[in-house]
């Protein structure tokens, strides 16, 4: 290991106290943290009375997903919030913020890294896509987490994090491919393509957002503030994940009987049965 890499993992890790005071000292940052997690809570007990009067196991299925989306939510917040997974990083050479210790709010990585996937199932299963198709949105989903938080940690070269930001870029093009080609005739076939329409279109487009925000804050360019990005991140996450599953909710506990029909591709590869 490196001098600069030690010095950057030393930053990382030694000063959880000072990130704190930062973080409660810059009231966009903090606030747009705290705003969530309020939100994360009352969607939590919204959810929870909405999942009650289900009785399908695919209907349910659909709830579980949804529900671990605020829950994964609320407890990353809460660590942002507290400073757990929150560091400082001396941006490298090349950088617009050259040699200087830039907060980085690296936790929102791990949000989505548990909570999109369980987006993705629940349209998955909204759809009634095929297995293979559902593993593959889903691992791509978790390919583009896993190599955003790269790009947003490395700090030994700044065409790295670059790069990384690319892969995860391409990792994004696979899982828009599914939404946009794949599952919306699986939609169509299992009676649930309107609702479906909706909640795709809200999803890429709000998803959207994600890597142009990356790009002009100051993980990428740094024209947008620590505090300007963070309300940026909240409030697609707000959109994207309590909105989304609200109206996904909504319309299974409505339509269940629709849900409870679809079924015949989840496990089955999407394989006709063969006759006997």
């Amino acid at each position: 290991m490196t001098a600069a890499s030690t010095t950057a993992t030393t930053v990382l890790q030694a000063t959880q106290s000072e990130v704190l005071q930062e973080i409660q000292s810059n009231v966009l940052l903090n606030s747009s943290l705290w705003v969530n997690i309020a939100l994360a809570g009352v969607v939590i007990l919204l959810f929870v009375a909405m999942g009650r009067e289900l009785e399908s196991s695919r209907a349910k299925l659909i709830w579980v997903a949804t529900m671990l989306v605020p829950l994964v939510s609320i407890s990353s917040y809460v660590g942002l919030a507290s400073g757990l997974t929150v560091g400082f990083l001396q941006m490298p050479p090349g950088h617009a913020l050259a040699g200087q210790e830039v907060l980085s709010p690296w936790g929102r990585y791990l949000t989505w890294t548990f909570s999109t996937p369980m987006i993705l199932l629940a349209l998955g299963l909204l759809a009634d896509t095929d297995m293979a198709s559902l593993f593959t949105a889903i691992t791509m989903d978790i390919g583009m987490c896993i190599t955003g938080l790269a790009a947003a940690l490395i700090t030994s070269s700044h065409l790295l994090r670059w790069v990384f930001y690319g892969i995860s870029c391409a990792f994004f093009v696979a899982v828009l491919y599914v939404l946009l080609v794949e599952w919306p005739a699986d939609a169509q076939a299992a009676g649930t393509s309107e609702i479906f329409g909706t909640l795709k279109l809200l999803t890429v487009v709000l998803w959207l957002g994600y890597p142009i925000l990356w790009a002009l804050g100051s993980e990428g360019l740094a024209l947008l503030s620590v505090g300007v990005t963070s309300w940026g991140y909240s409030g697609l996450d707000i959109l994207a994940k309590y909105v989304f599953a609200f109206l996904l909710l909504r319309w299974v506990a409505a339509n269940e009987g629709t849900v409870s029909q679809a079924g015949t591709n989840i496990g089955s590869g999407g394989a006709a049965p063969a006759d006997d």
